[in-house]
């Protein structure tokens, strides 16, 4: 046999393969396309977060910088978001020019058999085309400072406080009609909105199909929640099994953090010293984890790690 007929034969074999090949990725296509399998084609379009902290109505920080600038730069790349924080007392209402939403108020939150009104402001970021809700209470946010006292002791209504964060946040999402892809928790007081939103709020049309995303910073508190807390958790939808690792247990930074981990679709590690101990604990897991991203462009990583739990 010539050279140039091996060549021929060598040549159509590689043809024949290819189309092979290609017969082969259509056929697959096809039937994940029939079968509803189209999750690698989905992507993110509207994301809801939560954050402790947003610069410039605190001061800036790690946390409050990401909860400025990260909801902004997610914008900017074509997706829709909506922003929401505690009304902190050190929040200058007047400068900053926050005003009360009639319309998402009045709604009253039942925590250990006490109610609280639901007092929902907002503000506006004016050079980066960014709303801020913020949810607010006499009882839990009308102090002057944020976690601490003067005397930097953690208020020991923390929990609390935290409870009625989260919750407040869910029921104006559902005022507002409207339907997140992802959430992200930014701040260790956001924790509990992963068991909320995977337990309480998981047959409500606008949470159900929602990834919830928490990121993990090095900001801690020292004063752990009393034993009590598992029951305070208690609403319909979160049963005692779902809280029985923090059942009759004081609650430290550490188990909340594992709290969140626990019903998180994603964690991301969003500062270089992140707790050893809870990274650890997520690499145990089979959850999705980003590791830390030291780059100043890191909102491209987030936005791809968006896409990849949904």
């Amino acid at each position: 046999m010539t050279a140039k007929v091996q060549n021929l034969i060598g040549k159509h074999t590689l043809d024949t393969n290819f189309s092979f090949f290609l017969y082969l990725c259509i056929k697959v296509i096809r039937s994940n396309i029939l079968h509803g399998h189209t999750h690698y084609m989905k992507k993110v379009n509207k994301v809801l977060y939560i954050s402790q902290e947003i610069f410039p109505y605190l001061p800036e920080s790690e946390m409050a910088n990401m909860g400025r600038y990260l909801p902004q730069a997610v914008q900017d790349r074509g997706r829709e978001t909506r922003t929401f924080m505690p009304r902190f007392g050190a929040i200058n209402e007047r400068r900053n020019q926050l005003h009360e939403v009639i319309r998402l108020s009045g709604m009253n939150l039942i925590i250990d058999d006490t109610d609280h009104p639901l007092i929902i402001k907002v503000a506006s970021i004016q050079a980066a085309r960014l709303q801020v809700y913020f949810i607010d209470n006499e009882d839990f946010f009308h102090r002057k400072n944020t976690t601490r006292d003067d005397n930097e002791k953690d208020y020991p209504d923390n929990d609390e406080r935290s409870i009625f964060f989260i919750r407040g946040v869910m029921e104006t999402v559902k005022k507002l009609r409207w339907t997140p892809d992802v959430i992200h928790c930014i701040g260790w007081m956001t924790a509990l909105a992963p068991l909320y939103i995977k337990k309480a709020y998981n047959e409500d049309p606008f949470f159900k199909n929602a990834k919830v995303i928490y990121s993990l910073f090095d900001e801690n508190f020292t004063q752990p929640f009393n034993k009590t807390f598992a029951d305070k958790l208690l609403i319909e939808g979160v049963e005692p099994e779902h809280v029985s690792n923090i059942k009759d247990k004081t609650v430290d930074y550490e188990s909340l953090n594992k709290l969140a981990i626990d019903y998180a679709d994603g964690v991301i590690q969003s500062t270089p010293e992140a707790n050893a101990n809870l990274i650890k604990y997520i690499k145990e897991t089979d959850k999705k984890f980003l590791p830390y991203h030291p780059d100043e462009d890191y909102a491209d990583e987030y936005v791809r790690f968006y896409d990849s739990v949904i």
